[in-house]
């Protein structure tokens, strides 16, 4: 039998303290440098294409399948959300444009209902917002049977959800009624701005205008997400699964894979729209209602009384060119 002497034995025990500390200590080190499992769903508004009413049906179909092609490539999920208004521009293209849609679902997407003719909520009033709901489900629910599926995800247009709690309620009922699931928007970079700068820089065969709106609207896609990553985790205690908005037009056809790539190396993985509202988050209570449509980490925050601050500012470069150019009515 060996026995360890009293000097001894203090010794080890001072020690063995030492190394579980040190344990503890790396423990804590490794978790805390462990990144939180971000995971995104992606979703496009505006089809069959934002900029519809000037473009033919040759280059919308040109569009989208630059913007499956990327999507299929990089196996990303996506539900694209349709204006059918935008079916009608050109009365001798209506079946183009309708196969365009069809080209979501061929490609194994999923379309789903942005109000006939992108109606805000908050400024047509409950009765015509229902009716532009239903009048903007007749070609998308047919080409969705034709492909055994359901017209199930509504987009509230401009992220509009009501100027008042009642409406907003009534609206939502009407929706749930009529089957749908909202699809709410955590993330948006205002895509559809530097949209407009791009496509007016290329039909100017201004290449260096092009990289400049490119470059910013990566940048900013970077620090709007880096913002909502810690606002989520201050406001609810963790980085819920995200919801980006994005809108079919040229830029994103053309550089959606470079906005991916940044998305990946952020940490995140893509998902389905339905994985992402399994996240208890979008159950938390929302009694948002304002002017202007915003984030639904806005919505959560407000409802607490903790309104956003200091949120990214829009590239002003951007902003002012783009005020300079005509918006049509979406």
């Amino acid at each position: 039998m060996h026995f360890v002497s009293t000097k001894i034995k203090p010794r080890l025990m001072f020690l063995s303290a030492i190394l579980t500390l040190g344990a503890a200590l790396l423990t804590t080190a490794s978790g805390a440098d462990t990144p939180p499992d971000r995971q995104i769903a992606i979703t496009i508004d505006d089809l069959p294409a934002g900029a519809a009413q000037s473009m033919t049906a040759a280059a919308i179909t040109e569009m989208t399948t630059k913007l499956l092609a990327t999507l299929r490539q990089q196996k990303v999920p996506a539900v694209g959300f349709v204006n059918e208004r935008k079916l009608y521009y050109n009365w001798n293209e209506v079946d183009e444009r309708i196969k365009a849609l069809n080209m979501w679902l061929d490609a194994g997407f999923e379309l789903g209902n942005h109000t006939f003719g992108h109606t805000s909520l908050n400024k047509a009033g409950l009765k015509d917002f229902e009716d532009s709901v239903i009048q903007g489900e007749s070609v998308t629910r047919l080409l969705l049977t034709q492909h055994g599926m359901k017209l199930r995800y509504f987009r509230h247009p401009y992220l509009d959800t009501g100027r008042d709690l009642q409406t907003r309620r009534e609206a939502e009922a009407f929706l749930v009624a009529r089957g749908y699931r909202i699809a709410p928007v955590t993330l948006d970079a205002w895509d559809w701005n530097f949209a407009g700068v791009y496509d007016d820089a290329k039909k100017r065969g201004d290449t260096g205008l092009q990289q400049e709106v490119v470059g910013s609207y990566l940048s900013y896609h970077a620090a709007v997400f880096a913002y909502y990553e810690k606002f989520s985790k201050d406001l609810i205690g963790y980085e819920p699964k995200q919801i980006l908005l994005l809108h079919g037009n040229q830029l994103e056809a053309e550089h959606l894979g470079e906005l991916l790539d940044m998305i990946r190396k952020r940490g995140y993985r893509f998902i389905t729209l339905e994985d992402a509202l399994s996240d208890q988050a979008y159950g938390l209570p929302d009694t948002y209602v304002g002017e202007e449509g915003t984030s639904w980490l806005d919505h959560w925050a407000i409802t607490r009384g903790q309104p956003p601050l200091a949120t990214p500012i829009f590239p002003p470069a951007i902003a002012e060119r783009a005020k300079a150019l005509p918006h049509p009515q979406p």
